[in-house]
This record gives C-alpha cells, sequence and structure tokens, in this order.
C-alpha cells in the first residue's frame, strides 16, 4: 500500500539503443536540467543501470514517465523509500 507522504520518483533505466549524448539532451530538454546536472544523470543511467531523474506525487511522476517513454527511454515510476 503507498504511504501518502513518501514521494514518488521517476527512473530512467539503461538501454542499449539511445545514445549517451542524447539521453544527456532528453533531461535537459525535458526537466531543463543544467549540462553538467544531466551529464551526470546520464552517467549514473549508464554505469549504474538506472538514475533517478525527478520526484514529486504520483501522478507528476506517472506524467514524466509517459514523457520519458515519448522521447523513446526507459523508465518506470517508484516510491522512494530512501
Amino acid at each position: 500500500m503507498a504511504e501518502p507522504d513518501v514521494p514518488w520518483v521517476t527512473l530512467v533505466h539503461n538501454d542499449p539503443v539511445n545514445l549517451m549524448s542524447y539521453v544527456t539532451y532528453v533531461f535537459q530538454t525535458y526537466f531543463g536540467y543544467s549540462k553538467d546536472k544531466a551529464h551526470k544523470l546520464m552517467l549514473d543511467v549508464h554505469h549504474k543501470g538506472r538514475a533517478v531523474v525527478s520526484s514529486g506525487t504520483r501522478e507528476e511522476m506517472e506524467r514524466d514517465v509517459q514523457a520519458m517513454h515519448g522521447y523513446g527511454l526507459w523508465a518506470t515510476l517508484s516510491q522512494d523509500r530512501g
């Protein structure tokens, strides 16, 4: 059962298709992140297999996941339990 005060997160997962430069571009374009922050998140996706790219309400994270899918990225949402 979902805990109402626990934030939700959008996770972007590594995939064999998208170029690292494209993933960085998506993070800059959609989330408005600086090039440095977008690059760091992309490296987390590449090296760790996934990265938390946003957090907020479930509705906001569902929107972000759908947006990532629209860009062709593999994304899921989850409750951030720390």
